[in-house]
């Protein structure tokens, strides 16, 4: 099973480096545009297999697309953060080239892949590589909520200071610090509703937490976060490899689940070897289907800045 990451960044690395010591494919393919990066670190990681006893094979190119080919899941990392003084719209256009030209090379050697989209903004570039590729909308995945679900139950494990593998819960709506909907109502220890351990103001703050979380992380570290996000993705791709149907929430193609249609967006999701297996539907209530609405209009209203590139 082959994996390609394009984007060899934090992210990227980050992404390769899970997957290759988890064996969660046999050959990971690494490309980044800049000359020799990708290379190098295909070569440093390489170098830890046999300390860390993985047997998956790694490869580093520039811009050399012939060498992803017959990739089972291919990653799209690549784009730029924003820069002071730019503009949402000239991010966008930015990226949105990127991830249309990144796309296309790729199908073009790996036609039958599905693709995991991390590039942002997430949700409009996921919507963008399904519109531009015209692939079935079980083959584009977007991240984000596996990544804002881990963030979710990091913080309640903090607050009831237990173990976070004991913990359920996730994140829907848009990934984005004002649009992702951390779904406290359904969180729970061990089976138990985390309403019995938590109060409602600490349940507030979690929430709250989660949804500034990558804000957060860059913060302290002056850039993006690449260790949740890499893992994030591994989780994803183990997933999509190996057949798990497990449900993780993802940005995906909605055709009237939720309300909502022509839009990708973050909703649970069975995740298996074709991709996007189905979407769950987990009853809201009124107060989180009018946020998931209003989580829905911010995108859509992200979305517009597509209009020239569609």
């Amino acid at each position: 099973m082959k994996v390609t990451i394009v984007g060899a960044g934090n992210v990227g690395a980050s992404c390769a480096e899970y997957i290759a010591i988890k064996q969660i494919a046999s050959e990971v393919v690494l490309l980044d545009i800049k000359e020799g990066y990708a290379e190098g670190k295909a070569l440093d990681l390489y170098q830890t297999a046999t300390t860390l006893g993985f047997n998956t094979k790694l490869v580093g190119v520039t811009n050399d697309y012939t060498a992803t080919a017959n990739s089972d899941v291919v990653v799209i990392t690549s784009g730029v953060p924003r820069k002071p003084g730019m503009t949402r719209e000239e991010l966008i256009g930015i990226n949105a080239g990127i991830v249309q030209t990144v796309a296309t090379n790729l199908l073009e050697h790996s036609p039958d892949t599905i693709i995991i989209v991390v590039s942002n903004p997430m949700d409009t570039m996921t919507y963008l590589a399904l519109k531009a590729t015209g692939l079935p909308k079980n083959r584009i995945i977007g991240m984000g909520g596996a990544l804002d679900s881990s963030r979710f139950k990091t913080y309640l494990s903090l607050a009831l200071q237990k173990p976070s593998n004991d913990i359920q819960g996730m994140v829907i709506g848009g990934h984005g610090d004002t649009t992702m909907i951390p779904l406290t109502r359904l969180a729970s220890y061990n089976g138990s509703p985390v309403s019995q351990f938590l109060s409602s103001a600490e349940l507030e703050k979690v929430a709250s937490d989660t949804m500034v979380g990558g804000a957060t992380l860059t913060k302290l570290l002056g850039t993006s976060a690449w260790y949740a996000p890499g893992a994030s993705v591994s989780y994803l791709v183990a997933s999509i490899l190996h057949d798990q149907k497990r449900m993780i929430p993802c940005s995906v193609f909605l055709e009237g689940e939720y309300g909502e249609s022509d839009i990708c967006i973050g909703v649970p999701c069975i995740i298996g070897k074709k991709g996007i297996a189905s979407v769950v539907d987990v009853k809201l209530n009124a107060v989180e289907q009018e946020k998931f609405s209003k989580s829905a209009t911010a995108v859509r209203t992200m979305n517009e800045a597509l209009k020239d590139v569609l």
